[in-house]
């Protein structure tokens, strides 16, 4: 059987070592987290990312990889949304999480939501794309009710058969606790969505 090649070991020395020391593997950093731990933080950085004991993931943020049997392990999208945006308080998502509600939704999305209060738009994060959304308000976590609210305000760029949706939809509605719903549409729905919900009730 052939033998792996390895990367050449770079030896860390002085600060650069002491920095490495202080990682924990598995977290994001922002520079700042890091500037108290070194006399030359950027020349540092650069030298830690060199050796793969860090991972730049944008300006200023970076990852302590976490090594397995088949190379580094990304960070979780949670660590890395939480770093950029130096905040807690966030909902990140795929669209596909539309498909658990069952109104015959199949598409797979190749991209991240993230519901937040303080940044809007396309955010390249590492090797990862994220649609960062500022909402006024989003649960902590996922539930059917909230999904169910959310797929409506954004049936528009669903890359399914609108009206198909629509049907399943309104043909779902008693499957759902009526107070837990109009709770989730009252705080998350937008205006159209919950003027559907009040027709789709009263018919």
């Amino acid at each position: 059987m052939p033998a792996v090649a390895q990367s050449p070991v770079v030896s860390l020395r002085g600060g650069a070592a002491h920095l490495a020391g202080e990682l924990q593997a598995g977290r994001v950093y922002r520079r700042e987290d890091l500037a108290g731990l070194s006399t030359a933080v950027d020349r540092h950085l650069r030298e830690l990312v060199a050796t793969g004991k860090l991972r730049k993931l944008a300006q200023g943020l970076y990852h302590a990889p976490k090594q397995s049997s088949f190379g580094p392990l990304p960070p979780a999208d949670e660590q890395v949304v939480g770093g950029f945006l130096r905040d807690k308080d966030f909902l990140v998502f795929s669209p596909s999480a539309y498909n658990a509600v069952g109104l015959g939704t199949t598409q797979l999305y190749n991209r991240t939501l993230v519901y937040n209060h303080k940044r809007h738009g396309l955010f390249k994060l590492g090797n990862r794309q994220f649609d960062f959304r500022m909402k006024p308000r989003f649960p902590r976590k996922l539930t059917p009710e909230f999904l169910y609210v959310d797929l409506l305000n954004n049936l528009d760029e669903l890359a399914e058969d609108r009206d198909a949706v629509l049907r399943q939809a309104r043909g779902k509605l008693p499957s759902f606790d009526p107070t837990r719903l109009q709770r989730a549409a009252d705080s998350f729905g937008s205006v159209a969505t919950r003027k559907r919900l009040r027709e789709w009730v009263g018919g």
